[in-house]
């Protein structure tokens, strides 16, 4: 990307590699629109949540709340908790992460490496369900009344859509203010929001698009389970309070199964990515050739798809799950052909 916003040739610490992440235009139609991700999945831990989860720290020593040798408490479907884990290690905090077995293995077995302690609020390992109100009630319990102890409280802390600041100004400084359409996922709201509220400062005339998985409850019901991690607002959990309704133009819901086929049909053209990125990425490939002759259309991918291998990218596991279409698969796989021929 050209412009200033480069990182230094060598750096210090892991946490000064956030940031600075690549764009890549994926799609195009014959009237020169064009679909450009915003590959988060080129942070440390392969996530934007490191961005959050560093300004969530900052914050917290900043108020005088997390002092040297403190202790982080965070619930966490393991995205932010990798970041958190990557920014304890560095400044010597204890990290511990509530989480449950919904969570992919893969980020589970990463925050332990990097020194997390994980609690899980099913620990009898017979449940694969998500726990988001559990997972938070158990962590604000265990932190409260705690000396030097902060619940960094993702859903709710302010911080984490200041983390994503910066992405507003790599994305006006890259595309020289040329950005129409922004399209991301909703969980806590901090990527999408935060990003938006930003380049609101920069850049006027643009649409914000939300995209959470069919069963979250965001944008209306019905409620019901659904597999990708790390997005939406299940039954019983309370909507994120970074989630600003002001600053979106339309929020729409994806199913896992067109989600995860989008991960699939990306995977063939060399990319990785996220099960709730293939979310935001379907709605972008369906959407785009109806957009106005030249628009720039923006995707958040947040994640990349390495911590998928044993569930997207597992037929198995896609199988006993009635998740595995492959007339989608196949339609989506057209889709992406075509409009890759015109970049």
């Amino acid at each position: 990307m050209p412009g200033a916003l480069q990182r230094p040739a060598v750096v210090s610490r892991v946490s000064d590699l956030i940031g600075c992440t690549p764009l890549l235009e994926l799609a195009a139609t014959e009237t020169g629109s064009r679909l450009l991700l915003k590959l988060e999945m080129f942070n440390p831990t392969g996530t934007a949540k490191i961005r959050m989860a560093r300004a969530m720290v900052d914050a917290a020593e900043a108020a005088g709340e997390l002092r040297p040798g403190g202790r982080i408490v965070e619930s966490t479907s393991g995205n932010t908790g990798l970041g958190l884990s990557v920014i304890a290690a560095e400044r010597g905090y204890t990290f511990t992460a509530v989480v449950d077995h919904h969570a992919c293995a893969d980020k589970l077995r990463g925050m332990k490496a990097l020194g997390t302690e994980l609690v899980y609020v099913v620990d009898d390992g017979s449940s694969g369900e998500l726990a988001t109100a559990a997972r938070e009630e158990l962590a604000e319990e265990m932190a409260r009344g705690q000396d030097n102890t902060v619940f960094t409280e993702q859903h709710n802390n302010p911080a984490n859509g200041v983390g994503y600041f910066p992405v507003a100004h790599e994305l006006n400084e890259a595309l020289d203010g040329k950005i129409d359409v922004l399209i991301g996922a909703v969980g806590t709201g901090g990527a999408l929001f935060g990003t938006s509220r930003e380049l609101n400062e920069l850049i006027s005339g643009f649409t914000v698009i939300g995209v959470e998985p069919k069963g979250s409850i965001a944008f209306g019901g019905p409620a019901h389970d659904y597999y990708q991690s790390g997005t939406g607002t299940p039954e019983g959990a309370e909507l994120g309070a970074l989630v600003d309704f002001d600053l979106l133009d339309e929020g729409v819901k994806v199913g896992d199964v067109e989600a995860f086929a989008t991960c699939r049909a990306v995977a063939r053209t060399g990319l990785l990515i996220g099960g709730s990125a293939g979310g935001v990425v379907y709605e972008a490939l369906t959407r785009l050739s109806s957009l106005p002759p030249g628009t720039t259309m923006v995707a958040l991918v947040n994640d990349g798809g390495e911590k998928y291998m044993d569930t997207v990218f597992n037929d198995e596991w896609m199988q006993e799950r009635d998740l595995l279409d492959v007339e989608v698969e196949r339609e989506i796989d057209e889709l992406l052909t075509k409009l890759r021929r015109n970049r």
